[in-house]
């Protein structure tokens, strides 16, 4: 067992799966054994064996591609199969930021309150615990070379768990079972649409080069496991964010403190803030929902996105109107949000907004991201139905 689990944890069966899919380093693409690695070439190693992140080339396909860390570490790579290439770079951003503020916010306006809601209680405590561990862990990310680096900004943080494994198997496998119950479509669809989501997902996070095998594994599981134990807890916890006088209280200051108290660092990572950026955007949420509740918000009506069945022309039209129009206010929501509580920080700190130094001061970055995507959260969940409702879009 400690020999199999030794394995999972090398590069070298990363490796081998990029040579697989057609990723190559350049000058390795004979198909050369892994486990050699190239010579004469730097090393492009992230938290653990920091020597320098490595990005993501942008070279026009059909060449040689190049990935650029911030400490002038190049990384050169050959893809002989576009087809995977583009597929694991959009299972990768099914994990990012990008994600997460257009399809949870799209199930709360155009599919279900309490699906969305108790996906969002799940994706927050989740991540928070994947986050906390890696920077207790402290597992290295996969070595470079033998592994190709597709990304720049993860490769500062530790490995294990994936998060990105974490979140697709969380949000996936919560959405399936908070929908089979309400909705009429096959059982064996939703579970087969979540395992190929979070199984895309996950393969994404080798064929980058960001995480070994064991690390991909640990974070499926652990996700899986947390959401057995929240399950059981769903409807009271919910019952409770609705009801309870404290939820405005307890959504605020809990993860005002977590975040203040998140694990420290011999560097700066940036797991701290995309730690804040989950839970302030859950706390803002989590208000949103308490308020709605106790001024009984108008509902979206019976036009919404029902799964399984056909949509006709008028639906699909109110969907996307609905989906547009908040995305849009969402996104302009942060950009002002970013804009106004930096501008505040750097005048109370003394800092130009464009030092990036100052803003990852504990200081600084907490109240920062918190401050923004709470507003983000809290605009989704009530400024948005609101003008839906103003639109006649409800």
């Amino acid at each position: 067992m400690a020999r199999l689990l030794g394995t999972l944890r090398c590069s070298q069966p990363v490796a081998r799966f990029q040579r697989s899919c057609g990723l190559f380093l350049a000058g390795d693409e004979g198909g050369g054994d892994p486990a050699e690695g190239p010579r004469d070439r730097g090393a492009c190693n992230g938290a653990g064996a920091l020597r320098c992140p490595a990005g993501a080339g942008r070279a026009p396909p059909g060449g040689v591609r190049s990935g650029r860390g911030p400490q002038s570490c190049t990384q050169k790579y050959i893809v002989k199969n576009y087809f995977y290439y583009y597929l694991f770079k959009f299972s990768a951003a099914l994990g990012e930021e990008i994600f997460y503020i257009t399809f949870l916010p799209f199930t709360y306006w155009n599919i279900d309150h309490s699906v969305s809601r108790r996906m969002i209680i799940v994706w927050s405590i989740v991540m928070y615990i994947g986050q906390v561990s890696k920077d207790i862990l402290k597992w290295p990310r996969p070595l470079s070379p033998p592994v190709v680096k597709l990304e720049m900004r993860t490769n500062a943080e530790y490995g294990m768990p994936s998060t990105h494994a974490m979140a697709a198997t969380a949000i996936s496998f919560s959405f399936f079972i908070a929908t089979t119950n309400q909705y009429k479509y096959p059982f064996e669809l939703g579970l087969v649409a979540a395992f190929v989501f979070s199984t895309l997902v996950c393969l994404s996070r080798l064929y980058t080069g960001m995480h070994t095998v064991l690390d991909v594994i640990g974070g499926a599981l652990i996700s899986a496991v947390l959401l057995m134990l929240l399950y059981p807890a769903w409807d009271t916890i919910d019952h409770l964010l609705l009801t309870s006088p404290f939820c405005p209280l307890f959504s605020i200051v809990v993860p005002l403190v977590l975040c203040y108290n998140y694990p420290k660092l011999d560097y700066y990572s940036p797991t701290r803030g995309d730690t804040t950026t989950i839970l302030g955007a859950a706390a803002g949420a989590t208000v949103g929902f308490w308020l709605n509740n106790q001024y009984a918000a108008p509902a979206y009506t019976s036009k919404s996105f029902q799964p399984g069945f056909p949509l006709v022309t008028s639906t699909m039209v109110l969907v996307l109107a609905r989906f547009f129009v908040g995305i849009l206010v969402v996104l302009l929501t942060r950009w002002v949000m970013k804009s106004v509580v930096l501008g505040l920080l750097g005048y109370r700190y003394k800092f130009p907004i464009r030092d990036l130094e100052a803003q990852r001061r504990l200081e600084v970055e907490v109240p920062y991201k918190f401050v923004t995507y709470s507003t983000v959260g809290f605009t989704a969940t009530v400024i948005v139905p609101l003008l839906h409702e103003l639109l006649g879009l409800m």
